[in-house]
Formats: C-alpha cells, sequence, structure tokens
C-alpha cells in the first residue's frame, strides 16, 4: 500500500513537472507560426529601380527632353548618330543656335572636333536677349563667335561631373557648374533643362539661358 502511494505521487510529480514544458512548447510553435504568417503577409519590399534623388541620371535628363521627337533624325537616338552641330540642326528647339553657328562659320569647327560638351541655349534662350542686341550680336561675326565658343568645353562632362566644376571653354574663359540628381546650373544662372544627350562626337547640355564670357 504505501508503495503504492509512492507510485501514485512519483507520477503525480512527473506530470506537474512535464505539463509547463507542453505548454511552453505548444506556445512557441503558435508564436513561430504567427510569426510566419505576419512574414507572408508584410508587404514586398518596393525595389523601384528609379534612382535615388540626387543621383545622377545615366541617359538624358530633365523637362525640356520631354519635346525631343520619339523618332527620326531629332531624336535621341537620330542625334547620337550625327555630329553635333548636324545633331542641333534636326532639333527645332535649337533653330536659332544653329542660325549663329552657320552666321560664326562654327559648323564644322564643331563637327570635327572630338569629345566635347556643348552647353546649347533653346530659342526661349535666345528670346531673352532684346531684338536689337540679339540682332547686332548675330551680325558681328567675331562678337558671335566669342559667345558661341564660350558654350563648349573640349572634354566630355557627365552630370557628376557638372556637381561642381570649373572648366575652360573654347573660347578661353572658364565657366562653372553646379547641382545634382538632375538639377543643375551654368554659371549660377543658366539652369540644364535637358542634359546628357550624346550626339557622335559630343554631350550636349540644352540650357535656358545664353552664356556670356567673362572677358
Amino acid at each position: 500500500m504505501t508503495a503504492f502511494r509512492y507510485r501514485r505521487a512519483a507520477l503525480a510529480l512527473t506530470a506537474a513537472a512535464v505539463l509547463p514544458l507542453t505548454l511552453t512548447a505548444c506556445g512557441g510553435d503558435d508564436s513561430s507560426s504567427d510569426a510566419a504568417d505576419k512574414s507572408s503577409s508584410a508587404p514586398a519590399e518596393d525595389k523601384s529601380s528609379a534612382p535615388a534623388e540626387g543621383t545622377p541620371a545615366d541617359g538624358p535628363f530633365g523637362p525640356a527632353c520631354a519635346t525631343v521627337p520619339k523618332d527620326g533624325a531629332g531624336s535621341f537616338d537620330g542625334m547620337a548618330q550625327d555630329p553635333v552641330a548636324t545633331a542641333a540642326s534636326n532639333n527645332p528647339a535649337l533653330s536659332t543656335l544653329v542660325t549663329a553657328v552657320k552666321k560664326a562659320g562654327l559648323v564644322d569647327t564643331l563637327n570635327n572636333a572630338q569629345n566635347i560638351t556643348v552647353f546649347a541655349p533653346t530659342n526661349d534662350a535666345f528670346a531673352k536677349i532684346p531684338k536689337a542686341d540679339l540682332d547686332k550680336v548675330l551680325a558681328d561675326k567675331e562678337m558671335l563667335t566669342n559667345i558661341l565658343t564660350y558654350h563648349v568645353v573640349g572634354e566630355k562632362l557627365t552630370p557628376t561631373q557638372l556637381e561642381s566644376g570649373t572648366y575652360d571653354t573654347l573660347q578661353k574663359s572658364p565657366l562653372t557648374t553646379k547641382g545634382s540628381g538632375e538639377n543643375y546650373t551654368v554659371n549660377d544662372t543658366s539652369k540644364v533643362v535637358c542634359g546628357n544627350v550624346p550626339t557622335a562626337n559630343a554631350t550636349v547640355y540644352i540650357v535656358d539661358t545664353v552664356l556670356m564670357p567673362k572677358s
């Protein structure tokens, strides 16, 4: 009888010890299950390929790029096949610049140059100059050449190089650039409105204000 009591007591103790372990194990399974459910229901991480703000663009960028034709000689693909003066002549927004280049006799100079950067003012940029003054410049080949060659740097500049730089121009006076991402200015006044446009021999940054040499 005494031995029977001992066995019952031992079984009771064993059950008391095992029960918390069983409950703990069950609780652990529920927790793992909940974690798995939460993990499976969590929204997928957005892995957008868009560049982060402040990151230079790889291809053409800027609001005025939307006006570039989608196909043909004036498109980005078409411009990439032609030297820079010819490429500009196929872009309607650069017709005043092309006229000025022709009057200055710089078509061959620009087309035959290698690895240059051209800051190309739009028609609207030239329109900011009073008509009488613009007509005077267009009629003076020396002055016109002086202004146009100030828009040309003798190396291809990437957007990263525009972040903070000073570069000598073909006119010999330096120009300065600053900015980041898709926002850049030249000489603190002229904004890049469509940049990093490739042509056969140059990189083009279309700007909204004509640059004037400092000397």
